[in-house]
Parts: structure tokens; C-alpha cells; sequence
């Protein structure tokens, strides 16, 4: 049974990515919303282990470090091509999470090898007798690669503890899944010998449970899962996208189906906390984001000293 306090985090999370959204959004008219996907990353990203490893889809990783503890002026500073960020403006912190928090980045900008490396991840902890798990995200585009099967195929065989989840919002950039996707994407775990399960991905207790049975499946050498999310991206690709290629009345059906309004009704019917509560915690998200942003806009640009390479070998590396 999920606690209250639980309950809560998750709105709070779910909040604070809607509200990353529009502040960062209106900054940047590339930026990869995440608007009407907050249930999947909220439900899957809040409570993990600092010692569990994270592969996040693109679309959320800055959500992904916050729930993993990072600091929101240093991810801003880093969106932002800051010094003050945690790359100190040597990549992109809005694909590429601070690996310090054990997450794993696009470093590539291709979205399908983070499948393999939080697979590898899984096996290290399994070689290294750790309950630590790994979760890997990503969209139903990425469902069709080969690196996904593959890295499935290896951890159903070696047993491996990993969480795949997949945050099918139903749009591989302006593509539909009914074009590019084959039959139902959880059904494939089938093939694999593995559980899969298909959940409504715009409810975020329903993602929770889902998330919770396979993280212990996991972390009890039982091996890996594979959850679809099935969600929608109201938003397009990227915030200025002129969405010219999908009918607004479809669009709007699904915004009728907001994640965060259905869950706040949710909350407020099972008395959770109150409207004067939840405002609150609205409130709070919107300065610490707003706040945070206009201090991190401030910080200075990199130099040359900051744009060069730590080391070139590993600590502890013989000489």
C-alpha cells in the first residue's frame, strides 16, 4: 500500500515537471516537453535508491536527476550551458543527466544504446552481489530497435535486474505508433520469458503499482520486466513545433484526460490533503523553479579552463 506521504512526493513531482516545462519552454522553443507524460515519470522515478541506476528517456531527464537528488539550479545552470552546472557547460544537461546520481545520458544523441548500458548496469550489480537495479525508459520508437531487443534478450537470460519501461506517448517525433509500431508493445516480453504489462500511463497510481511489482521482481534476482505506459503528448515534439501533422481535436480529447488534474481529484476525494494543501504545494514548485531559473540565467558563461577534460584516466589508475 502506497503511503500518503508517497502520494504526495509523487504530486509534487508531477508538478514540478509541468512547471519546468513551461519556464524552461519559454526559454527555449527546442525544448523536448514532457506535458500530459508526468504520471510515467513520476510513478517510475520517485523512490529509487541512490545506488540504483538510471537511464531516463530524453524527455524528463532533468525530472529524472531532481527525483534523484540533484540540485535544480545546478541542472538549470546546466540546461543553460552554465559553468555553475554540473557539466559546467561541456554538454547537454537536458539529455545527459549528472552520472554522479548514476544516470546514464544520451551521450551519443541516439536513443537506443542507454537500453544496453543500463543492462550492463544490471550485471555488474548482479557479478557484484547487489540488490541494485537498473531502469531503463524510452519510447515506443525506441520499442523497434535492435539494441532494445537485445538488451532484453540478455537480461532475461542472465536474470539480470532491470526495469524496462516503456513511456509510449504514442508520437516517435511525427510519427504515429500505429505506423511505426507492430502489435502491442508489452506483449513482447512474452518472447523474451519475461512479465509484461500494458498500464494506463496517465494514472499515476496505476503506473506506481506496476513499477513497485517489478522493482521487487528485480531486486530479488527473479530478473527483469517490461511495463508499457500508454500515454499521449499533448505538446509537441519540441515546444515550438507547429504539430501540423496530427488533428487538434485528437489532441485535445487527450488534454481532457490530464494526468495531474485527474490525480489532484484523486487525492482531494480520498482526503489526502486538502485544496489549500495542494495549492500549496503548486505554489511552492512554481517559485522554486522561477526562482531558481532567473539565478542560473545570471551565472556566468564557461571558459576555457572549464571546457577541458577532467582526466584521462580513471582514479586510481596506475601511472
Amino acid at each position: 500500500m502506497t503511503n500518503n506521504d508517497t502520494l504526495l512526493e509523487m504530486f509534487r513531482l508531477m508538478v514540478f515537471s509541468r512547471t519546468l516545462d513551461r519556464v524552461y519552454g519559454e526559454h527555449d522553443g527546442h525544448w523536448h516537453g514532457l506535458e500530459g507524460e508526468e504520471a510515467v515519470v513520476a510513478g517510475v522515478y520517485y523512490g529509487l535508491r541512490p545506488t540504483d541506476v538510471l537511464a531516463p528517456h530524453y524527455r524528463g531527464m532533468p525530472v529524472a536527476s531532481y527525483a534523484k537528488g540533484a540540485d535544480l539550479r545546478k541542472l538549470l545552470a546546466g540546461m543553460l550551458a552554465k559553468k555553475t552546472g554540473y557539466n559546467r557547460g561541456r554538454h547537454r544537461n537536458d539529455i545527459c543527466g549528472p552520472p554522479e546520481f548514476n544516470l546514464i545520458g544520451l551521450y551519443t544523441g541516439s536513443l537506443g544504446p542507454s537500453l544496453g548500458y543500463a543492462t550492463g548496469a544490471a550485471l555488474a550489480a548482479k557479478l557484484d552481489d547487489r540488490d541494485d537495479i537498473a531502469v531503463a525508459v524510452f519510447g515506443d520508437g525506441v520499442s523497434s530497435r535492435g539494441d532494445c531487443h537485445e538488451s532484453m534478450n540478455l537480461a532475461a537470460v542472465q536474470k539480470l535486474g532491470v526495469v524496462f519501461v516503456c513511456q509510449n506517448n504514442q508520437y516517435a517525433i511525427s510519427t504515429t505508433t500505429e505506423a511505426g509500431v507492430a502489435g502491442v508493445i508489452a506483449k513482447r516480453a512474452e518472447g523474451f520469458g519475461m512479465p509484461g504489462i500494458q498500464v494506463d500511463g496517465n494514472d499515476v497510481l496505476a503506473v506506481r503499482a506496476a513499477m513497485d511489482e517489478a522493482v521487487l521482481r528485480a531486486r530479488s534476482g527473479a530478473g527483469p520486466s517490461l511495463i508499457e505506459a500508454l500515454t499521449y503528448r499533448v505538446a509537441g515534439h519540441f515546444y515550438s513545433d507547429r504539430e501540423d501533422y496530427r488533428d487538434p481535436e485528437l489532441v485535445e480529447r487527450w488534454r481532457k484526460r490530464d494526468p495531474i488534474k485527474r490525480y489532484r481529484a484523486h487525492l482531494l476525494d480520498n482526503d489526502v490533503l486538502d485544496e489549500h494543501g495542494l495549492s500549496a504545494i503548486e505554489t511552492e514548485a512554481a517559485m522554486q523553479i522561477e526562482c531558481a531559473f532567473e539565478k542560473a540565467l545570471s551565472d556566468p558563461p564557461p571558459d576555457l579552463e572549464d571546457l577541458g577534460i577532467d582526466a584521462v584516466y580513471a582514479e586510481g589508475a596506475s601511472e
